[in-house]
Order: structure tokens, then C-alpha cells, then sequence
């Protein structure tokens, strides 16, 4: 008899385990579940076996390649271009399948009698015969009900509860006989309990349900996964183990080193190859793969560790998983339900938050704290601020989600009703964020001054004024336009201090945020006449004596990063000539190339026009390139020499 094995799956409720590996070869008691699965079929003498495959096929082929090493003979159908559903995979190989044959799930830990449900399809002349069992919860399952000689009367697909009307389900284990293939369609996707067993239902083919009394787990999610694990840790289920029993309720394998003063509380199990260095502790339900290194004094409490992984000294271990080769150091605490993937470092006295989920070769920073899935990025660091504020990839480290929490840390190291004024660069990804931080902000009891798109200049300017709390300012990186910098301000308008970045910091990572009752909630307004505050501020800085006697005509480039600029509306008030370039708002930064070019053509603009001096401004209105009179740049620490004689002359020495 032959049986196909269905483990085309991509595992997505699995993740990260299953980013770099396909669901059937994730490991349940450091074998993979198809591995367990060849076994089962081994036991029941179905020893001829074709798997599909779509996600990942090599990884499976590579680990079983023709199934001598494992009793069985092996053959594979790969998916090439799209999935084509359980039935589908089966379709696709229909010409293989010229008699009664068997379909099983690869995501699937079980110890069915799988003799005597082939023994009960051949008695009742079946043309199919599901393996059914019993759930305490089926809404996560196909429900099938039958008839007292166990004829399938009817069933649903994951039903609601208000659906349920039993409680026994389809394990996605078919006895089913070649010519039933006849009624699903070539090369189209298509579902064993959406398509065929509905025609087989109305076309009155015999299709019973065999109802197993044996184990059963669906490996559909990670808890699960973690569950599956401590049922076969405590033979609940009946699997082949991978390595010798040393005592009883451990398990231990070849070349592996414990320490005489490791304390173990049974059931564990333990690979080959490991060091357990002195004073470890395993508690009941641990899982320790190949090749494992754990430091002394670690406190394992029913972790899975994969194979290839280092657990540091004093290292925390709480119901976690921890992928292939990944590293946890000394004094890292990973909490329960929590997932490293592969090849992930942990780093010291760092700490991982309870279901948190770390993606395969991402670095968090020693004595950092992670509460939130870290996905995107490459690094959680220990301290949100930077030299520039908080800084991050665009919408990969600096998220709507990340924004919100950073909104309400700010706001619960204010006193509740406080007010901050909150700005932006015109560009929609800092649209995003600052409405974001606006949501955090409300919602620990902060009220908002929306002063919207407006330069960073401007927003110091103004702050002052607005007896606000402080600010803040979202724009992207002045050098890295894939970035963005969120910058926090005083309510003089200065960036804030280390101390008060340390607070903010504190209520983030310890996640102290303050969640104001409705009433309570924050309110946001919009200040109006901005632009003339700045204006009427920027005047006091001016020798207006001075400019309105000597002509003068500047050019002013704005590279694509702003509209509706004050600037030449200031100037033409002083009787200055202002000519503008490039002014509209392009959303996507310029390159670095991209901003010499113009700088080419401020300097030809300037020549032609004879004008004064050209400027290029950029970083939201808080850098500035010059051109002076034959169009030549100056900038760098030309312009710094520059500036300083400007103060010195201006003010003399010793008074500023």
C-alpha cells in the first residue's frame, strides 16, 4: 500500500520557526514531524511514500533523499509553480495511485492504529474513510458527524460556535480508494473538505469516518508545537525515540557531557554532542537538541532548544523556544512562550518578553528589553536615543506600532493634561508616525498641539510659545533616506536632555505606561498663524537697517524636500529678490548624486543671475550648503570657519 505525504506547508502560524525551514521538518523531540510520520507508515507496513512539496522542497529531500536510511521508500512531487491544495498535490500524482492508498498530514503528531482503520475502510467497502478524532474545542477543525454505522452525514469546514454540532473532527488522515480522484479537475487548486468529499457526499459514495482513539496534535500554531513537545516528552504519545534512556524519564545522546552537579527533574530529553556545565538546572519538560552548549548555573524550565544553540551562564529559560544555532548570553532571561529563531544572539542580561517572537539572524543588544516581535529590523538596542533622537529604518524599525508605544512612554513620564506640540517634515511616511505618536500621546491623558508639516526651525521657534511641555519633531534622516529621525524637544525648544532620554527610555522598555481612564483622554488642537510667529521672531534677529540698504538677489534651492517655503516670503519683505528651485515636495529622497546636480545647477542659476549668494537647504530646514557670487559651494568646515567669523564679528570676543 502506498501513502502520499502531504508536506507542502509553509507553517506561517509557526513562524520564525519556520522561516528558514518548511513545517514537516520542524523537530518534535529533536526529529523532525515528518520523520515521526515515516515511522508511523514504517509500523503499519506502508512502506512505499510520496511526498509533495512546495515550500522549501530541498530541505526535506535533502534530510530524507530515497528513505532507505529509514526503512521506506521515498519519492517526491514537487509544486513548481503554484499550490494546488490538499486534493490538488493528490490529483497531480493520480497516475502513481492504481489502488487503495492512504493521504496524511506532514504538520500532524500522532499514533493512529493506522492497520485497523485500513481494516475498517476494506469492511465497510468505503471509497473513502476519514481518520476522525475527538477535540475539547473543534472550531479550529473540520467537523464531521455520522450515523450509527458511521456512514459521513454531513460536516464543516472550522465552524463557528454557533456551527458546532460535534465534537468529533477530521484529522486530515484519507483511506481512499484511486477512482475518487476522478472528480477533482487537472492541474487546478483544489481542497479535500471544500471540493471532493462534498461531490462524494451528494453523489451518495459510500465515505465513512473512522474514529481513532489514539493521540493526536495538530502542530498548527506555537503553543501547539510547545504542547506536542510535552505530550511526547511524557509519552502521551507513542513516538521512537532518538536517543537512549539513561534514567528513567531522561533521555540522553551519544558524546554528550552533564556535569555531575546538573540538577534534572525528569522528563528531559538531551542530544548528542552537548555540554551541561556545573550547577545547570532542567526542569520536567525541557528539550535539549544536537550540539548544544549550556553554561554553568543556567535555570532551564521547559525550554526547546534546537540543535547548534549556546545558553550563557546564569541564563533564563522559560518556557521559550530557541532556534538552530542561535545564541543566548550570560544573564539573558527568554520568558514564557517567547521564540528566538535561527541563528539569533541574545546578548547579556538582555530580556524577551513573554510570546514575543525574534525573526532568524537578528542581534538584541546586551541589557536591552524586548517587548514587541522584532521582525524587520536587524537589532533591538538597549537605548532608544541616539545622536540625533530616535532613529530607524522607515517603516521597519520606526512602525505605527513601535510609534504609539514610544508616544505613550513620553507622555507617562509627563503629568497627566500636559500639553506637547508635535511636528514634521511634509513627507507622507512622517505623516504616518507623527499621527502615531499623537495616538500615545492621548492616550496616557497628554494633549497635543498638531502643529503638522512644518520645518524644524520653525517648530523651535514656535515652541516657546505655546507653553507646551515639550515637542517633538518627525522628518526623515538628513542622510539616510530610508530612515527617520524622531527628535524630542524641551519647551524651549532644544533637544531634550540625556536625563529626561533616560526616563522615556525607562517607561518604554519597562513598559510603565500610563493608560488614562475615557474621560481623561488627550485632545488634539491646531495652532494657528505659525508661520507668523516664526517670522516676527526671526526679525528680532535681524539688522533690518542693514538689509534694506544694500540690494541683494539670492538664490534659493530646496531639492525637491519642501513646499509652500516662508523663506522668500521673508525676504521680499526686507527688499531682498528671492528666487526659488525646486520647491514642490518629491516624496522620495534624492540621492546623494541626485543633490550634487542640483548643487550644479544652484551654482549656474547663481552666475547667471548674478545674484548675491545661493543657498541649498536640506534636513528639513536645519542644514544649509552656500553659493557664493561666482557659484562656487562652501560648506563642510568652510562653512563652520565661515559661521564662526560671523559670531565673532558680530558680537566680539568673550560676550557669547
Amino acid at each position: 500500500m502506498r501513502a502520499v505525504l502531504m508536506a507542502g506547508g509553509s507553517g506561517t502560524r509557526l513562524r520564525p520557526l519556520t522561516c528558514d525551514l518548511p513545517k514537516p521538518m520542524v523537530p518534535i523531540l529533536n526529529r523532525p514531524i515528518a520523520e515521526h510520520i515515516v515511522n508511523l507508515l514504517r509500523r503499519h507496513q506502508i512502506r512505499e511514500i510520496i511526498a509533495t512539496l512546495y515550500y522549501m522542497p530541498d530541505v526535506m529531500r535533502d534530510y530524507f533523499q530515497d528513505g532507505a536510511d529509514f526503512g521506506v521508500r521515498i519519492s517526491y512531487a514537487v509544486e513548481e509553480d503554484q499550490p494546488l491544495g490538499t486534493a490538488g498535490c493528490v490529483k497531480n500524482i493520480a497516475e502513481l495511485l492504481d489502488s487503495t492508498f492512504l493521504v496524511i498530514s506532514g504538520d500532524s503528531i500522532t499514533d493512529f492504529d493506522l492497520t485497523a482503520a485500513i481494516a475498517f475502510h476494506k469492511e465497510k467497502g468505503s471509497k473513502a474513510t476519514l481518520i476522525l478524532t475527538q477535540v475539547p474545542n473543534p472550531r479550529e477543525f473540520g467537523v464531521v458527524i455520522t450515523d450509527s454505522d458511521q456512514r459521513i452525514k454531513r460536516f464543516l469546514e472550522k465552524p463557528s460556535t454557533s456551527e458546532i454540532f460535534s465534537d468529533t473532527v477530521n484529522t486530515g488522515t484519507y483511506i481512499l480508494e484511486p477512482e475518487v480522484l476522478d472528480y477533482l479537475p487537472e492541474d487546478q487548486e483544489s481542497d479535500f473538505s471544500k471540493d471532493l468529499f462534498p461531490q462524494l457526499l451528494e453523489n451518495n459514495e459510500p465515505m465513512y469516518g473512522y474514529v481513532a482513539k489514539e493521540y493526536w496534535c495538530d502542530v498548527g500554531h506555537l503553543d501547539a508545537y510547545r504542547e506536542a513537545q510535552y505530550d511526547a516528552l511524557s509519552q502521551q504519545v507513542k513516538l521512537e525515540e532518538a536517543y537512549e534512556q539513561r534514567h528513567p524519564g531522561v533521555w540522553v545522546g551519544l558524546n554528550t557531557y552533564i556535569d555531575p552537579s546538573v540538577k534534572i527533574e525528569p522528563p528531559v530529553t538531551i542530544g548528542k554532542n552537548c555540554r551541561i556545565g556545573p550547577r545547570v538546572r532542567l526542569d520536567a519538560g525541557t528539550v535539549i537538541g544536537d550540539n548544544v552548549t549550556i553554561a554553568n548555573d543556567a535555570s532551564l524550565e521547559r525550554p526547546i532548544v534546537w540543535n547548534g544553540a549556546i545558553v550563557g551562564e546564569e541564563a533564563q529559560l522559560r518556557g521559550c523556544a530557541i532556534g538552530r544555532g542561535s545564541r543566548v548570553d550570560r544573564r539573558a532571561q527568554i520568558l514564557e512562550g517567547a521564540v528566538v529563531g535561527s541563528l539569533s544572539i541574545i546578548g547579556e542580561e538582555a530580556k524577551i518578553a513573554p510570546q514575543v517572537r525574534v525573526w532568524p539572524n537578528k542581534e538584541v543588544e546586551a541589557g536591552a528589553t524586548l517587548n514587541i516581535n522584532l521582525i524587520w529590523g536587524n537589532m533591538a538596542r538597549r537605548n532608544l536615543f541616539g545622536q540625533r533622537g530616535v532613529q530607524g529604518l522607515a517603516n521597519i524599525d520606526i512602525t505605527p506600532e513601535f510609534a504609539v508605544k514610544l508616544g505613550s512612554a513620553y507622555g507617562s513620564t509627563l503629568k497627566p493634561g500636559s500639553v506637547v506640540a508635535i511636528s514634521r517634515d511634509q513627507r507622507t511616511i512622517s505623516r504616518m508616525v507623527s499621527r502615531s505618536l499623537v495616538a500615545g500621546l492621548m492616550s496616557a491623558g497628554i494633549n497635543v498641539q498638531n502643529l503638522e508639516a512644518t520645518a524644524l526651525p520653525i517648530a523651535r521657534t514656535v515652541i516657546p510659545t505655546l507653553a507646551v511641555a515639550g515637542g517633538i519633531h518627525v522628518r526623515l534622516h538628513p542622510e539616510r533616506p530610508d530612515a527617520i529621525v524622531i527628535e524630542f524637544l524641551d519647551r524651549k525648544g532644544i533637544n531634550i536632555s540625556k536625563a529626561i532620554e533616560k526616563k522615556i527610555e525607562g517607561a518604554y522598555f519597562k513598559e510603565d505606561l500610563r493608560r488614562s481612564p475615557v474621560q481623561e483622554i488627550g485632545n488634539v488642537v491646531y495652532p494657528s498663524d505659525v508661520n507668523s510667529i516664526y517670522r516676527t521672531a526671526f526679525e528680532e534677529h535681524l539688522d533690518l537697517e542693514a538689509i534694506k540698504r544694500v540690494y541683494s538677489k539670492v538664490v534659493i534651492d530646496y531639492a525637491y524636500a519642501v513646499n509652500g517655503a516662508v523663506l522668500p516670503q521673508l525676504l521680499a519683505k526686507f527688499g531682498c529678490d528671492a528666487v526659488v528651485l525646486n520647491a514642490s515636495l518629491n516624496q522620495t529622497p534624492l540621492s546623494v548624486s541626485d543633490r550634487e546636480g542640483l548643487l550644479d545647477q544652484l551654482a549656474r542659476v547663481v552666475e547667471a543671475l548674478k545674484a548675491t549668494m545661493g543657498v541649498q537647504v536640506s534636513a528639513n530646514g536645519e542644514q544649509l550648503i552656500l553659493v557664493d557670487e561666482t557659484g562656487s559651494p562652501i560648506r563642510g568646515e568652510t562653512l563652520t570657519a565661515l559661521m564662526v567669523q560671523i559670531m565673532l564679528t558680530a558680537y566680539g570676543r568673550g560676550e557669547r
